[in-house]
């Protein structure tokens, strides 16, 4: 059984890898700071919710996760669902979804599903990433212009009609500190490695506004004061009614969360050369959204820049990352009061920022030049994300995903035909184990299967099988490259054999591979067929096809072994391993 990597971690920690821990922790926790905030707010959630949830998720998420590195709290990709589930169904309905999405998540660790929700087609990932970038620029440009307008509409389209609408009422003074909010993030970075370029942002940007006395809304004036301490756990207030409701948004913030945080893990690696345990941190990301919302806060999951951030500041395990939750619950203690005071133009500064590196605008065009199929996907993804729904962007684009992966694999499962006559073999067939090396009786035809026999390609196959110009005496149906057949292959093959009987063709199959023939032995249809008709390999078929024809057999050919990890024996059944 897999542990968290805290447990692997400690057996060899020393004084030095604590010093290093301590001093990334540290700068992480700083660099969260604004990120929560922003976060909160643009979730449409109190700001200290976001200071909460980094706290409270981004402990957990460390202390039991699977990866040495990871930092978890709230992050972009979660904004535009949790905005959704708050103006629906309020802050308890959040609670209650993320509570779901908890539950789901630890599941999914336990059934082992870490192994295969991190492979999302890249088209899917990089369209909804860039529709979220999209959406959180879109939701933070009354702030960074200080328009002066009511709620902000919650689509797309009538959002920015808003915008257009109002855009008489920009407000200089929060067009100033936005730009210098973004002067700093470009180029502190380049000016000091030691302080965190959006920590120093969120000090500047908050100490021109009130220096020089601008006329800007702040955090406080519209939040009111920003709480200081943690609240006291207690489960939201939800009717049952409305859980039905939240199942599909709970689901959401769990895939969402799941992708997310595993993705940020496999780069960790890279950057560490370590591997996680993707099992052990979707646990971790369950039991992290189950306590959040007890503790006041919104869904969490693996930050992809935090996470870079720690481990470029020299945290290597996860002592780092809890680190940055108890440096976050420090400065919320003795200095969350003055978070009252954060000009919102400076927060929104900062996540257009977020937006932008969010947007991954490189890959985005780099994608438009990959086959068309993909390139589909992608934009269906990305329209659906921006103009729909979250939600129904991801359910379509893996659905989408998968149709195209289906046909791929069915434009690479093919079926040959091979009619041996008497004569000389093909001297140009260099495998030994070709058709064309064998001379076989008139009257016998050979159909080669290639690739995987599953239900996208069972229909090709029954397609070609019915063009045969005449009913051959023998149909011999290879399938020495078919690694693996589904229902749907096996009821292809039913038909055909069948059909081959209807019409007075003795069908056999050869070159039965280990997994088709347990398949086979486990339906009816090895009955059907007859385990006299199923061969190790096809110079035992040709001779079984001569015989029914009162041809004397050949021998196998020196040239020829059996091609699967098995011999036939006598009873012409191929032996299962």
């Amino acid at each position: 059984m897999q542990v968290p990597k805290l447990v692997t971690t400690l057996k060899s920690y020393d004084r030095r890898q604590f010093g290093a821990d301590l001093v990334a922790g540290v700068i992480v926790g700083i660099v969260a700071i604004p990120l929560a905030i922003a976060f909160a707010i643009a979730s449409g959630v109190p700001p200290e919710r976001g200071l909460y949830t980094a706290i409270v998720a981004g402990f957990i998420i460390s202390a039991l996760g699977g990866s040495r590195v990871q930092i978890g709290g709230p992050t972009g990709a979660f904004v535009v669902i949790v905005y959704g589930i708050v103006q629906r169904y309020g802050i308890d309905g959040l609670a209650a979804a993320t509570l779901m999405a908890g539950v789901i998540l630890v599941a999914m660790g336990a059934l082992g599903f870490g192994s295969v929700i991190k492979f999302v087609p890249k088209p899917v990932v990089i369209g909804f990433t860039s529709g979220i970038a999209v959406i959180i620029f879109s939701g933070e440009v009354k702030d960074f212009l200080g328009l002066r307008m009511g709620d902000v509409p919650a689509h797309f389209v009538e959002k920015w009609q808003a915008f257009a609408q109002h855009s008489g009422t920009v407000n200089p003074d929060a067009v100033i500190v936005a730009l210098v909010t973004m002067l700093v993030l470009v180029y502190g970075a380049k000016l000091t490695r030691r302080v965190p370029a959006p920590f120093v942002a969120l000090l500047l940007g908050t100490a021109v506004a009130h220096v020089f006395k601008l006329d800007v809304e702040t955090v406080g004036s519209r939040f009111g004061a920003v709480s200081a301490t943690l609240p006291a756990p207690a489960l939201p207030h939800i009717q049952f009614g409305h859980l039905r409701e939240l199942a599909a948004p709970a689901f959401t913030i769990a895939m969402l969360g799941a992708v997310e945080s595993l993705l940020s893990a496999v780069v960790s690696d890279g950057m560490i050369g370590g591997r996680h345990r993707s099992n052990v941190e979707l646990v971790a990301q369950g039991v992290a959204n189950i306590a959040s919302p007890i503790f006041g806060g919104i869904p969490a999951t693996g930050a992809i820049a935090r996470t870079a951030t720690n481990v470029k500041s020299g945290g290597r395990t996860p002592v780092a990352g809890m680190t940055h939750a108890i440096t976050l619950f420090v400065i919320m203690l003795f200095l969350g009061k003055w978070a009252a005071m954060i000009p919102l133009a400076t927060l929104a500064a900062i996540l257009v920022m977020v937006a932008y590196h969010m947007s991954e605008w490189r890959s985005f065009r780099t994608e438009l030049t990959a086959p068309k199929s993909d390139v589909a996907v992608l934009l269906a993804t990305f329209f659906l994300t921006v103009l729909v729904d979250l939600t129904v962007a991801i359910a379509v684009g893996r659905v989408a995903a998968a149709f195209m992966f289906m046909r791929r694999m069915a434009e690479v499962t093919n079926v040959r035909a091979f009619v041996p006559e008497n004569g000389e073999p093909d001297d140009f067939a260099t495998d030994p184990h070709a058709v064309q090396r064998r001379a076989g009786p008139r009257g016998v035809e050979i159909y080669e299967v290639d690739g995987p026999f599953f239900f996208g390609a069972a229909e090709s196959f029954k397609e070609t099988i019915r063009q045969i110009a005449r009913s051959p005496k023998v149909l011999i149906l290879r399938m020495r490259n078919v690694p693996v057949i589904d229902s749907s292959g096996m009821h292809a093959l039913r038909d055909v054999v069948r059909d081959a009987r209807r019409e007075g063709t003795l069908a056999l199959l050869s070159d039965v591979h280990t997994q088709p023939f347990m398949a086979l032995s486990h339906s009816a249809l090895l009955d059907e067929i007859g385990e006299e008709n199923l061969f190790g390999n096809v110079d035992d078929a040709l001779n079984r096809a001569r015989a029914h024809l009162g041809l004397p057999e050949v021998p196998r050919p020196e040239f020829a072994t059996p091609t699967v990890a098995r011999e036939t024996p006598a009873g012409g059944v191929p032996r299962a391993e």
